[in-house]
């Protein structure tokens, strides 16, 4: 049986549970692309996945590879999946797995990767960026004129939602620290909140739209911020019901879901020069506690990836 290099979560936890081990290799199934991994990015939901947060309701066989998003080299390409070839240089995601050498990802969450950019910031983009479209646009009806407050917006998820949200025409407000307010700025932020100065209630009022990549006492406030009939929109944690009701608001914890189509719209972005990638910092795979650790640390600034040799 083929090997290959993976990381793996051996039990439930924290960084300490991550091993750089042998594993079998997977094959092109029916339906699905099979990568030869060059860069992986760490994602909030990794970490929270392997603590054992969503054990309930995402039951893993133990140990188990992590990682949704990728870029790399098709190697092998499954029936049913020909959109691709082999040697393509792709990017995706796919429902775990991509901290390895090689992963299968299905067919239809996986593109050519934007032509300008390198391994590691093209596999910054599709869980974040994908986030940030969906939640701007499919549940929160951003329109050119409008006004959207983003949280956290120098994070993963928020640099691309503040890039998209500056394209689409929107007046864009951002909650930032102040040490990352200029970089919030370039991206095209029209008012950046330093959180920890100033209460972002006193500042955004009437809004059309909050995107929530927080939760808890920062979603709780966002409500007295959205106009009657707006929306809030959640990647961390449902909203209640009943406040929204109450405030006339539409409120939505959403799911990103990953297809072709959004990563070949974003790549022609990325291409364009119209967005852009940020990468805070790459680690060896061999390395993916310590980046682990850094992307818990909360200092980030864009995405932390994990990087293959060619």
């Amino acid at each position: 049986m083929a090997t290959m290099k993976a990381i793996r979560v051996q039990a439930y936890g924290g960084p300490e549970q991550l091993r750089y081990e042998d594993v079998p290799a997977p094959a092109a199934a029916a339906g699905t692309v099979l990568v030869r991994v060059r860069a992986a990015s760490v994602n909030p939901f990794d970490l929270k996945l392997a603590s054992g947060a969503f054990r309930e309701m995402i039951p893993i066989e133990l140990p188990y590879t992590p990682g949704g998003d990728f870029a790399g080299i098709v190697a092998a390409v499954g029936s049913s999946a020909a959109a691709v070839a082999v040697g393509d240089e792709v990017y995706g995601n796919c429902p775990r797995g991509a901290y390895a050498e090689l992963v299968a990802a299905p067919a239809g969450s996986v593109a050519r990767k934007p032509k300008r950019l390198n391994f590691v910031d093209a596999a910054s983009v599709p869980v974040a960026a994908q986030t940030a479209w969906q939640g701007l646009f499919d549940h929160g009806h951003l329109q050119r004129g409008q006004s959207v407050l983003i949280h956290a917006a120098a994070g993963g998820v928020g640099s691309f939602a503040v890039q998209l949200a500056h394209w689409n025409g929107a007046r864009v407000l951002a909650t930032a620290s102040a040490s990352n307010a200029e970089y919030v700025r370039s991206l095209g932020a029209d008012v950046v909140i330093d959180y920890k100065a100033t209460p972002f209630e006193t500042v955004a009022k009437d809004v059309d739209l909050v995107l929530d990549l927080l939760g808890g006492a920062t979603q709780a406030k966002s409500f007295g911020v959205v106009r009657s009939g707006g929306y809030l929109v959640s990647t961390v944690q449902p909203p209640p019901a009943e406040e929204a009701k109450r405030r006339g608001v539409t409120a939505t914890m959403m799911q990103m879901k990953a297809t072709t189509e959004n990563l070949t719209r974003l790549a022609e972005l990325l291409d364009a020069g119209t967005i852009r990638a940020g990468v805070s910092k790459a680690f060896p795979l061999a390395q993916a506690a310590d980046a682990w650790r850094e992307s818990m640390s909360g200092h980030t600034r864009g995405k932390v990836v994990l990087e293959l040799p060619a």
